[in-house]
């Protein structure tokens, strides 16, 4: 039985974010830097529009990553979702 890094095996991560957040910046730069696939969903200005991403958390705000190997699913916060990248991915 060969050991296959979980990096390799292309898990599905979903980033929800803006474009002109400067918090969102910060983690699409962080998910470039690690080379982690992800597909990224660019939510409405209008928070009340944001209803999938309410949906996940419970809130509105971004930047939001989904990925199965996060425990509850998703990360809210820009800071920690960069220190959760750095762990797992290097």
């Amino acid at each position: 039985l060969e050991f296959i890094p979980h990096s390799t095996l292309h898990p599905h991560m979903e980033l929800y974010d803006r474009r002109d957040c400067p918090y969102s910046k910060k983690v699409r730069e962080k998910l470039e830097e690690v080379g982690v696939e992800y597909e990224e969903t660019v939510v409405p200005d209008k928070h009340t529009e944001r209803t999938r991403v309410k949906e996940i958390t419970g809130d509105t705000g971004v930047p939001v990553l989904v990925d199965d190997g996060i425990e509850g699913g998703y990360i809210a916060d820009s800071g920690e979702i960069v220190s959760y990248l750095e762990e797992r991915y290097g």
